[in-house]
């Protein structure tokens, strides 16, 4: 299926691995042009290198931390400097630690929020006047399973990533027409170095090897696996597409089935 994206721009955070280059790669194969942002230049160099080869999409990289108000100013700047315009926006942060309620600080709870949702108040910011101008324009934020199901540990992310939600659900009512569509995606167990360094990490560590720890991980799974990201990512590319302009306002898990709500 052609998805109707050659020609179009996009911005994707977090773009250096994981998810975030996942997302990147598959718009990339769309014929769309990337701007890679994340907050290591030599990483997002390679990964730059990687999609031109694979893809041959026009990329261009530039380090961001999403929490700094002028970083965010100065990578969408040179996005639009380099292609003109952006017309897909991919809000990828990482998530903050995990631990109980009375674990945190204040300062801890502030720079949660920042990372979440004020990340992405400040990237919609900058990108919906041009798109309400152009009539055409893409927002998908990666959110979490944490907002559809309760994950032990997950207190800033979840009440940072619901906070997303919400203003998704509220932006998706205003600008729906101008041709702009607001989506989230929320991943389940997806093997990205996140999930490496926390619950597979803590298998490895009660002497499992990497096929049993990643075995019991996907035990509640409905598909009994672990995600990709390139699944993941064929979600987020469908959202940026064409076909897509009559979905809006959703948060859509890739999760292998666990949640099991009817709404």
């Amino acid at each position: 299926m052609d998805l109707g994206l050659r020609g179009r721009t996009a911005l994707v955070l977090g773009a250096s691995k994981g998810i975030g280059k996942a997302c990147a790669m598959a718009l990339g194969r769309e014929g769309a042009n990337v701007m890679l942002g994340a907050r290591g230049l030599a990483e997002l160099a390679a990964t730059a290198e990687e999609i031109r080869q694979e893809t041959g999409a026009r990329v261009e990289i530039g380090s961001v931390d999403v929490t700094e108000a002028c970083q965010c100013e100065a990578i969408f700047g040179a996005a639009k400097t380099a292609f003109g315009r952006v017309d897909i926006l991919v809000n990828n942060a990482g998530g903050p630690p995990f631990g109980s309620f009375d674990s945190f600080n204040e300062a801890q709870w502030r720079a949660a929020l920042e990372l979440n949702p004020m990340s992405v108040v400040r990237f919609m910011n900058l990108a919906l006047p041009d798109m309400k101008a152009a009539g055409w324009g893409r927002i998908v934020n990666i959110t979490s399973l944490a907002v559809k199901s309760v994950l032990p540990g997950s207190i800033l992310s979840t009440a940072g990533r619901l906070g997303v939600i919400g203003l998704s659900k509220l932006l998706a009512d205003e600008v729906a027409s101008f041709g702009v569509t607001v989506n989230n995606v929320a991943p389940g167990s997806i093997l990205t170095d996140r999930v490496r360094n926390t619950s597979l990490k803590a298998r490895l560590e009660q002497g499992m090897s990497e096929e049993e720890a990643l075995a019991d991980l996907a035990k509640t799974i409905p598909v009994r696996r672990i995600g990709t990201p390139d699944e993941l990512a064929a979600m987020v590319a469908f959202l940026a597409s064409e076909h897509a302009g009559y979905i809006t306002g959703a948060t859509i898990p890739v999760d292998g089935g666990v949640v099991r709500s009817i709404l």
